[in-house]
């Protein structure tokens, strides 16, 4: 017998047709014994998945109840240990949940656990942490950043299972890719980031994974909604128009890899292509000083006074700091700091971060003019396969940077995105990233439906 659908699943437990109590001790079990050969929790969270299925047993309802959902780190959970993937914010216990998982919650979903990542989502390949994910498919090779726990375990979880990830640039779209799961990145401000540990404000949003692309629309209509507590949250809903006619390739991307070009040629039968001249040429520098400027103002908060890691308290205010920050911070946060400091200096803040806003509105009017023509634009979602984590340890930062050069124009523009598994080139996934207008998920959610 097959194991049951999401939906299937939850029907099952509010039937009582599932002991949800019995069924949490082993998925909690499983978890255990995947994140000692994947390295995949931050924390898997045994005390409050069982006091969850315990509530759910009694009362078996909502449209997640009793599933297991895992939560990227940089999302708080109440009373459950939230980093970030930084040693800095250790050791940092929310006392509330972030609006996404509170909505979750509501719904039944047990959380079973915080996932692995860089270090404030500041990464591709999910290597800037102390506790480094690898691939569902080779333990030698990256899952993918900077949401890599989120892609793995749910790649590996043999039960019915989502995840609630983030992105920043391509944190949801490269390791769901990377791990041949579906991510879906949602128009930037439709789910609220109260209680999300910030990178970049103006480009961070709360996303969803899951093995079965419909299923990660399923946990957005459940987590999204406009948030009074939160001030980029929208208050308005997706288009209603479900319609999908015209599909275009994104002409500047068909031939950065071509095996992946010919995958997507197979599951997408009837294209045109269209040209965003844009991606190639300036999303890449237009994205990295954008997203640095503001890491670099987000992060000065953590100074170890208030929270988190802190040392010994003594010399002055700017030295503490210093040795604190020097000490708890990788190295690539501190790269990330020291770049987006200058970009915003005076002297250069016109030369670098306006500069990079301007081109950030020239990227999103590239991309209306596409969409004003075509409901779906498509593309590879990365340059390749999973690297091996040694091929990783070569590449300089400004090669690691260039991986993501797929995904961060639609995170530039604020697009929902979805990435979905297209196949595999020498026992590795690879993924397409379909794309739509603004509020337009559901046109995303039927392009699934049309390749499946």
């Amino acid at each position: 017998m097959e194991d049951p659908t999401i939906k299937e699943f939850v029907k099952q437990v509010q039937a009582k047709e599932i002991d949800i109590l019995e069924h949490t001790h082993k998925v909690l079990e499983k978890a255990k014994k995947i994140d000692k050969n994947y390295n995949y929790f931050t924390t898997i969270s045994e005390e409050l998945a069982l006091e969850q299925a315990k509530e759910i047993k009694k009362i078996p309802k909502g449209k997640l109840a009793g599933l297991p959902i895992t939560i990227k780190d940089s999302i708080c959970v109440k009373n459950v240990p939230s980093h970030a993937g930084s040693k800095i914010l250790d050791p940092y216990i929310p006392p509330f949940n972030a609006t996404a998982v509170e909505k979750a919650i509501k719904e039944g979903a047990i959380i079973i656990g915080k996932t692995t990542q860089d270090e404030f989502g500041l990464g591709t390949f999910a290597v800037n942490t102390s506790k480094i994910p690898k691939n569902p498919f080779d333990r030698e090779r990256t899952s993918g950043g900077s949401s890599g726990g989120c892609a793995g375990f749910t790649q590996l979880a043999d039960f019915p299972h989502l995840s609630i990830a983030e992105s920043t640039g391509g944190s949801i779209a490269v390791p769901a890719s990377f791990c041949g799961v579906a991510g879906l990145t949602p128009t930037y401000g439709l789910v609220s980031r109260y209680g999300l540990i910030d990178y970049a404000s103006s480009l961070d949003k709360i996303g969803t994974m899951s093995q079965d692309p419909e299923d990660a629309f399923f946990l957005l209509d459940i987590i999204k909604g406009y948030d009074e507590k939160e001030s980029t949250s929208l208050n308005t809903e997706e288009s209603k128009n479900t319609e999908v006619k015209k599909i275009a390739f994104i002409e500047e991307t068909i031939d950065i890899n071509k095996d992946f070009t010919r995958l997507i040629d197979k599951k997408v039968d009837n294209y045109e292509v269209v040209s965003i001249p844009s991606i190639k040429k300036y999303a890449l520098p237009a994205y990295h000083i954008i997203a640095f400027s503001e890491a670099s103002t987000n992060l000065a908060k953590y100074t170890g006074l208030r929270y988190g890691a802190s040392d010994k308290l003594e010399g002055y205010y700017h030295e503490y700091f210093t040795k604190v920050r020097s000490k708890f911070f990788e190295k690539e946060t501190k790269r990330r700091i020291i770049l987006g400091t200058f970009a915003r200096m005076a002297g250069f803040r016109e030369d670098y971060y306006i500069k990079a806003m301007k081109v950030r509105t020239l990227i999103i009017n590239e991309y209306q003019r596409a969409l004003k023509k075509y409901d779906i634009l498509i593309s590879p979602t990365t340059i390749t396969t999973a690297l091996k984590l040694t091929e990783i340890e070569k590449l300089t930062p400004l090669q690691h940077y260039l991986m993501d050069l797929l995904t961060v124009a639609p995170n530039l523009a604020g697009l929902p995105h979805i990435s979905i598994n297209i196949g595999s080139i020498n026992q590795l996934p690879v993924g397409m990233i379909a794309t739509a207008n603004h509020l337009g998920e559901n046109k995303l959610k039927k392009f699934v439906e049309l390749i499946k």
